[in-house]
């Protein structure tokens, strides 16, 4: 009896490593991964080419991998069933093309996918020469001021250790300070100081829980966390938790 009890424990223990892994494998889609092959996910989780191309096969049949190795019918099932982040999108486009407008910077709306922050939309300033954008379905790395300010709010504490998987015990130690701070003022910043930009987020909430992530984009000239009470955080606040608002009244139906 005990060794069979012992055969099931690890049954199951196979089973949660195969979800799992099959996990891992569709959390490689992006914005320049649209198929997979049996190539990529080798590489890319360290499987020899036979077991990546079983998972492949296995993942088609189930119906989450179309025949081309991009996403299948059962996600796109799925997906549709996601309302609240539906509505976020929905309420969320007027908003963020009044606060672009008001500032002359880009706009980006970001909720959290399985391996990263993902950008779901993006409004972009109309006004001077150069456009500052990111294109939707970019999964954004953990140091960006969307992706702290989502893991700063966040009651997943699985999350916060995926998205810091890739980074070192110091690295994980600065953000954990940066979380801190964020949890405090309610802003996240990032600087790309080589690029001379910056970023400051500001959390959408729904139901009491952070559902997304709003931010600003602009030259480190127009933007800076040394001007943290400066009118365009300002009005990212005041957008974000407009839409907060939005959120919390009833959805309004026909």
């Amino acid at each position: 009896m005990t060794s069979r009890i012992v055969a099931l424990r690890d049954a199951d223990k196979g089973s949660i490593r195969s979800i799992s892994r099959a996990a891992q494998v569709l959390a490689l889609f992006d914005q320049d991964t649209t198929a997979l092959t049996p190539a990529i996910v080798s590489d890319r989780l360290g499987l020899n080419r036979t077991t990546a191309h079983r998972y492949l096969v296995s993942l088609q049949a189930a119906g989450f991998l179309n025949h081309a190795n991009g996403p299948g019918a059962l996600l796109d099932s799925l997906s549709a069933l996601t309302d609240p982040r539906r509505r976020v999108l929905g309420d969320a486009a007027d908003i963020m093309r009044d606060l672009c407008d008001r500032t002359g910077m880009t706009v980006t709306l970001t909720m959290a996918g399985w391996a990263g922050a993902v950008v779901r939309l993006v409004e972009e300033a109309e006004r001077g020469t150069i456009i500052l954008t990111v294109r939707v379905g970019t999964v954004l790395e953990p140091r960006t001021s969307q992706s702290r300010v989502l893991l700063a709010f966040a009651n997943d504490r699985e999350m916060v250790a995926r998205f810091h998987s890739t980074l070192d015990a110091d690295e994980r130690r600065d953000e954990q300070h940066q979380l801190d701070a964020i949890r405090r003022t309610g802003i996240g910043w990032a600087e790309v100081s080589h690029l001379g930009l910056s970023g400051v987020a500001a959390p959408v909430f729904d139901g009491g829980e952070v559902s997304a992530a709003m931010a600003l984009i602009a030259t480190d000239d127009d933007l800076s966390p040394a001007s943290p009470s400066a009118e365009p955080v300002r009005l990212l606040r005041q957008a974000a938790d407009a839409l907060s608002v939005s959120l919390a009244e009833p959805e309004r139906t026909g």
